[in-house]
């Protein structure tokens, strides 16, 4: 009984942090913010900070690896991996579940897509659908006038269009919804860049 409870105080310490942390990251951008700052906002002492995180980097980490995790855990790479068929209704869905977690966590999805962040942010999100789609590119082999186009490339190209369409959603004052994101973004992209890697789409 004891440690739960002791798990409980922890799981809330952490979460009051990492709310601080973006609360005082959308006010004054990421490098100004300092760890004094995350204690105060947080109503904690600097001991209590170290005692969750190694500095400030290991709370960047922390909570971007979060993020990783919630985008990647609502894509179902298995529907995928076992057919070259992808229906456009399961994409939508997917696409407007993630852009709803984007437009809740608004403001740390801005951090995550500005200056230096993004980069960080691309090469992570890579990384995972490299993993999660791996069987399905193996199975495609990609050519344009008889040059193999490498798988890395698409995940590449794919990653950067998601990042820079999720950065102006973020930054401006656009009135569309999650819904209307995900049927932009399949109308601009889907057919063409998925027909490319020689994925039929059905309607």
């Amino acid at each position: 009984m004891f440690m739960k409870k002791t798990d409980i105080r922890v799981i809330r310490t952490k979460k009051m942090i990492i709310e601080a942390f973006l609360s005082l990251v959308n006010e004054k951008g990421y490098e100004a913010v300092t760890i004094q700052d995350i204690a105060d906002k947080a109503m904690i002492n600097r001991a209590t900070f170290y005692a969750h995180f190694k500095d400030k980097p290991d709370l960047y980490d922390y909570v971007m690896e979060y993020a990783v995790s919630n985008l990647s855990g609502i894509l179902d790479a298995n529907k995928l991996n076992k057919s070259k068929f992808i229906e456009l209704k399961s994409i939508e869905k997917s696409l407007t579940s993630i852009f709803q977690l984007i437009k809740e966590e608004q403001n740390f999805f801005c951090m995550l897509t500005e200056g230096s962040s993004s980069e960080i942010f691309r090469k992570k999100l890579s990384d995972v659908l490299s993993t999660m789609y791996e069987e399905t590119f193996s199975k495609l082999r990609i050519t344009e006038n008889d040059i193999e186009v490498p798988i890395s490339f698409i995940i590449e190209y794919m990653t950067s269009i998601f990042i820079g369409t999720v950065h102006w959603w973020v930054t401006t004052d656009s009135d569309f919804d999650a819904n209307h994101m995900a049927r932009l973004v399949i109308k601009l992209v889907g057919n063409g860049h998925l027909t490319v890697l020689g994925i039929d789409i059905i309607q």
